[in-house]
């Protein structure tokens, strides 16, 4: 095998080897040297706010008379590529790195520097004009918000809004299946299915709701304030720059934090965010094993629905299949509630004016973000749309409901239709049945007080 070519390549430290075909430096080689640990790398969306960054920077620095206008154009050429993933290969530096993120930051303006300097025919330096007037301790905590905002716009929002949209659609298909409710997974009064679906679809639109709350901290960002919040090295102008450069180029209107030392101290939002991410993924949970149940059996479950079958559900029960996509979105969940605790652990390590877990906060918040999206399409698509109603399964469980007796208890009294309960569950019998043997109420006074479609709407009827 031949031997793999190198260049040699010198920052501060002194000089090192790295490859030859390599559109990074040696402090990024540094980093790929001292953090063998995992093999994840920060992810594509972290990477193109990390290009975007840089691009507002040296359209702020050039507005602002700071750096020469065509090593301005060249840097924020090269930052744009970077965006859009044209170099997503040469950002192989590890999640668990340095806390604050300087290793991928220094990746960026290496790469960014190395594309630029090529472009112009000119040096261009990856600190002096690529990084000018930043710090990475406010740059890394700015591509946390600016990815994790970018990503709920334009992944999650859309995603649930569709999820939101097949819900509605089916809750309406629905609004006449008249079925047993369920408290406690025993019978209870009954509702419709289009009822129930409902319930679904206002959880996903609260969840949709509060993430929309979130955006207006999430949008915030700590770009301009340097080093420590005091803003060394920046024009007192540039960190609001960058926010209205940015915001142009995305559609999001983002802003300068109204306090840098907290936005580079703290990642208080990002836990917000997560929180919110957290809660959804509860919904999304009880929505996908409300599925799984009413899906049951098909013969010894409660088989109220018929999801999609989509591939056979054992390698040893020939005909078997399973709820394999509320199984999915159960499991997306739980890696989102996780993803959760080590967010919100990270946002406790803030340490007076830094927090040291921005890349494991960011590669987290997105990958919940990201999985909650496509998840939410899938279930939408491939399982909600998709089931069919087993009308006799509902009808049968419905007519021996003994907890129907529940719409008699103001006319006939709590003790007497406890009776009935009882007498119509032992003898398997139905509630209207039982109820004429024991009470003076007419057939007539039965159908209307045991009307289950109309015990959906609730109210006394007597």
């Amino acid at each position: 095998m031949s031997k793999k070519a190198f260049r040699i390549e010198k920052d501060s430290m002194g000089e090192l080897e790295v490859p030859e075909d390599a559109l990074w430096g040696a402090q990024t080689q540094r980093a790929v040297n001292n953090f063998p640990i995992s093999g994840l790398t920060m992810p594509r969306q972290f990477i193109a706010a990390l290009g975007l960054v840089k691009w507002a920077a040296a359209g702020a620095n050039s507005e602002l008379g700071l750096i020469k206008s065509d090593i301005a154009v060249a840097v924020q050429k090269a930052a744009l590529a970077v965006s859009e993933g044209d170099y997503d290969e040469h950002f192989p530096i590890d999640v668990f790195q340095t806390g604050s993120g300087t290793s991928s930051n220094m990746n960026a303006n290496e790469v960014i520097s190395h594309v630029a300097t090529e472009a112009l025919g000119a040096d261009v330096h990856p600190n002096d004009h690529v990084n000018m007037s930043q710090s990475s301790n406010d740059v890394i905590p700015t591509c946390v918000h600016v990815s994790a905002a970018l990503a709920i716009k334009q992944q999650l929002m859309p995603a649930l809004r569709h999820l939101s949209e097949v819900l509605e659609a089916k809750a309406d298909e629905t609004r006449d299946v008249v079925k047993t409710g369920r408290t406690h997974l025993m019978d209870a009064m009954p509702v419709t299915l289009g009822q129930e679906i409902d319930a679904w679809r206002s959880q996903v639109d609260h969840g949709a709701e509060r993430l929309n709350d979130t955006m207006k901290r999430l949008t915030a960002l700590a770009q301009g304030g340097t080093a420590v919040g005091t803003g060394i090295n920046a024009h007192p102008k540039f960190g609001a720059k960058v926010a209205v450069l940015i915001g142009e180029q995305t559609g999001v209107p983002f802003t300068a934090a109204d306090n840098q030392f907290q936005s580079l101290s703290s990642q208080d939002a990002a836990v917000e965010a997560s929180g919110q991410l957290r809660a959804l993924a509860v919904s999304l949970t009880k929505i996908a094993n409300d599925l799984r149940w009413m899906n049951s059996g098909p013969l010894a479950g409660i088989g109220e629905i018929a999801l999609p079958a989509l591939q056979p559900g054992s390698s040893i029960m020939p005909g078997k299949v399973n709820p394999v996509i509320p199984e999915a979105m159960a499991m997306v969940c739980a890696q989102v509630i996780g993803n959760d605790a080590t967010i919100a652990i990270g946002g406790q390590s803030g340490n007076f004016q830094l927090n040291v877990m921005l890349p494991v906060v960011a590669y987290n918040l997105l990958q919940s973000i990201e999985i909650l999206s496509t998840a939410s399409v899938v279930l939408a698509d491939s399982a909600i749309a998709g089931f069919t109603v087993n009308q006799d399964n509902i009808n049968k469980a419905l007519d021996r409901n003994p907890i129907l007796v529940t719409a008699l208890n103001p006319v006939i009294g709590y003790e007497l239709g406890a009776a009935v309960a009882k007498k119509a569950y032992a003898e398997g019998r139905a509630v209207k049945d039982v109820a004429k043997e024991m009470t003076d109420l007419t057939d007539d006074e039965l159908d209307r007080l045991l009307d289950p479609a109309a015990l959906t709407e609730g109210g006394i009827k007597h």
